[in-house]
């Protein structure tokens, strides 16, 4: 779909333009951005007006200053966390992203921590079902997220514990299999070390410190569902956007 720019401001304008270029793949990571010379040039506008693109294209993640080059593509290294999954799924469209894939790394029996137990509401070392996924895209590992939920919804919904990728998620799955709707969740933004079990797939030190987003998920009835972990992998961000109407 082709965006409608009429409305913004010149230098945004131009940053779009520019912008749907990196995406559209004619401009590639590496590739020099338009100067502001070649801005004032081909757009007819002010040096100040010029001037402001490059800061967009860098505050947007398109771009980075490179000492004696000048202004570079980059491409975003974008995170799509689970709550974000979530709504891709129950607005009809796909997961993934276009160039992300799925790995699933593991999907075990085994008893509760105490964190776990207490996300989904049994005793410390009750039995949960435990499933590990890797999620790439083009410059590397985005996340490693772990989910566990309990051993009755695992027994219910039996394709949780297949080493194959899930068409609806686990959110979908449990919808379908117990008809309990996901209609609340709560999402943690946190700073955690990277433990041993996930380091190799994070492809980090075992022990270094990452972003990690934890997800909890409760349904129609208030009865948590699921519980999630994501380590975000390297250079990832978390970004949010709104519109703020008075």
């Amino acid at each position: 779909m082709v965006r409608d720019l009429s409305g913004l401001p010149p230098y945004q304008r131009i940053a779009a333009q520019i912008i749907e270029r990196i995406e559209s793949g004619e401009l590639q990571p590496g590739d020099r951005v338009p100067s502001v010379s070649q801005i004032i040039e081909t757009e007819g506008v002010s040096r100040a007006t010029a001037a402001r693109v490059p800061g967009v294209l860098r505050a947007e993640g398109y771009a980075t200053a490179t000492p004696g080059v000048g202004t570079i593509v980059t491409r975003p290294r974008k995170l799509t966390a689970g709550a974000d999954r979530l709504a891709k799924l129950q607005a009809g469209g796909p997961t993934l992203g276009n160039d992300e894939r799925v790995e699933i790394l593991d999907a075990v029996r085994e008893p509760a921590s105490q964190e776990v137990a207490d996300a989904l509401g049994l005793e410390a070392g009750a039995e949960v079902a435990r499933r590990r996924r890797r999620y790439l895209d083009g410059a590397g590992v985005v996340t490693v997220s772990t989910t566990w939920v309990s051993a009755a919804i695992a027994e219910q919904a039996p394709e949780f514990l297949d080493a194959a990728p899930l068409p609806k998620m686990t959110f979908g799955l449990i919808e379908e299999r117990t008809g309990r709707r996901v209609s609340r969740r709560r999402d943690t933004v946190a700073l955690r070390k990277v433990p041993e079990d996930v380091s190799d797939a994070l492809e980090a030190e075992a022990g270094t410190t990452t972003i990690v987003v934890i997800n909890h998920y409760w349904d129609q009835n208030g009865e948590p569902t699921e519980y999630a972990v994501d380590y975000l992998g390297a250079g990832r961000e978390l970004s949010s956007e709104y519109d703020l109407e008075e």
